[in-house]
């Protein structure tokens, strides 16, 4: 889906546009110790907005997820072959000027 088409989960809510979603993530966001700006995923989803909209235009706009954990250490073992789940990213960080 590209920014400004409507979502097809939600075809009742028009697509947000870029200035909105700026406006939103502005808001929503907060400093990062990188020096640019992190918002966390499930602010994005309580504000009601089109997540997948916002997700997209973070990710347009040099956004990066953030990722909590260490690397992955080899486990040997009966399970140390498995492989490590992937998740949905919890924050997204922003480069420092991405608003601006």
């Amino acid at each position: 889906m590209m920014l400004g088409e409507p979502d097809p989960e939600t075809p009742d809510r028009p697509a947000p546009d870029d200035e909105a979603i700026r406006t939103l993530v502005r808001r929503l966001s907060r400093r990062h110790r990188s020096g640019g700006l992190v918002i966390e995923r499930a602010a994005v989803v309580a504000s009601g907005a089109d997540g997948h909209a916002i997700i997209d235009w973070i990710v347009a706009h040099d956004g990066r997820p953030e990722t909590d954990r260490a690397p992955a250490v080899a486990r040997g073992g009966l399970y140390g072959a498995r492989d490590e789940r992937v998740s949905t990213p919890q924050r997204y960080v922003l480069p420092a000027g991405a608003l601006d």
